[in-house]
């Protein structure tokens, strides 16, 4: 597991380069026919393709257990110059080991297991998305259309701590680009001629805040700002990006409107709102708190504690959970650094999570 992980780390595939994600698609695609997959390409002309591959006998019937992930990483081709791919200190490091190679990793070994010994209880479909990272807004009909006819869904994102925390709610996920056009004007000869562009936003900035109610579990963050040209003229133009995070869907049109209906004081600066939730909150239903009782059951048995965890980040498993689907999160590796210089997985809990996951799998009913 270690060697296939290490060819995929050092396969880099960030989300904006269609040929390194493609190329780390067809080594995955390689790796599922050599382990009885039956596979096929979505292809897409802005990302990497998706890939899907079947495993398990059909004749069996039933709907089909769904593992869900994404090939594609937020690190540059070129960060394993500064980042190599290496096992050291109980870890492994690299870029996207945690986030998601690992998990990937997990699948394919637990996959090549369970067919060697014809353990499937169900056939079983994964799929590897390639804009995961950016909002999934290619693949997300393709996620949506396969979970539609699953009876459940696995999704390999890493788990919630170094605890190792399997996730059973996670938020919505939006963002929102105010834009604001005023008037330009010199700041010492023709003040009262500008309308500012910046003042206008530092109001709007103040009551998008107020948005946040945090016993709802709904932040709203204005993470970056901008505008203006000199501190000697009046600014023309200033723009916002909002992040906003919802933990319950009836709220999302509650935020939308709110967003949609903000107005301007100065009638003279033109506001222009864009964006909306692109990911639905995954709520903790009974449907995946059954599947967790059921892993947290196994873990037991395999001396592990397992607990649950909800988060403030989404993924796909936002999209399969807003069908009703049951679906359980955080199933890949244990570790730290997503996104982060020290990008890493616990290398104690690669093999017990990999048979965790192999065993929940195989008594999927």
């Amino acid at each position: 597991m270690l060697d296939l992980l290490a060819i995929l780390v050092r396969a880099e595939s960030p989300t904006g380069n269609k040929s390194a994600v493609d190329a780390c698609v067809a080594l995955v695609e390689r790796k599922c026919t050599e382990i009885g997959g039956r596979t096929k390409r979505y292809r897409n002309k802005k990302y990497g393709d998706l890939l899907l591959a079947k495993f398990g006998p059909p004749a069996r019937g039933g709907k089909p257990l769904m593992l869900l992930g994404h090939l594609d990483t937020v690190w540059p081709v070129g960060s394993l110059r500064d980042m190599p791919f290496k096992v050291r200190d109980g870890r492994a490091w690299g870029p996207g080991v945690l986030d998601m190679k690992a998990g990937i990793a997990m699948a394919l070994t637990a996959l090549e297991i369970l067919g060697a010994k014809d353990l499937f209880s169900r056939p079983v479909v994964l799929l590897l998305n390639s804009e995961e990272e950016t909002g999934s807004e290619v693949s997300r009909p393709v996620t949506e259309k396969i979970a539609g006819g699953s009876e459940s869904v696995f999704v390999l994102e890493p788990a919630q701590g170094l605890d190792g925390a399997y996730k059973t709610a996670r938020k919505g996920v939006g963002s929102f680009r105010l834009h604001l056009q005023g008037v330009a004007a010199h700041s010492g000869i023709d003040f009262e001629s500008g309308h500012s562009a910046i003042n206008e936003m530092a109001r709007l900035i103040f009551q998008v805040s107020r948005f946040t109610d945090i016993e709802r579990g709904i932040t709203v963050n204005v993470g970056v700002v901008g505008g203006g040209t000199r501190s000697n003229v009046v600014a023309a133009e200033a723009w916002a990006e909002v992040d906003i995070r919802i933990a319950r869907r009836s709220d999302s049109a509650k935020i939308e409107r709110r967003f949609r209906s903000l107005r301007t004081t100065d009638k003279r600066c033109l506001l222009t709102v864009e964006g909306g939730l692109n990911r639905p909150p995954m709520q903790r239903n009974a449907g995946t708190v059954k599947l967790f009782r059921q892993a947290q059951g196994l873990a037991a048995k395999m001396g592990i504690a397992l607990q649950e965890a909800a988060t403030g980040g989404g993924s796909d498993g936002n999209f399969t959970s807003a069908l009703d689907v049951p679906t359980l999160d955080g199933m890949g590796a244990v570790g730290e650094g997503a996104h982060a210089a020290h990008e890493s997985i616990l290398l104690e809990h690669l093999a017990p999570r990999t048979a965790l996951l192999g065993a929940m799998i195989a008594t999927s009913d």
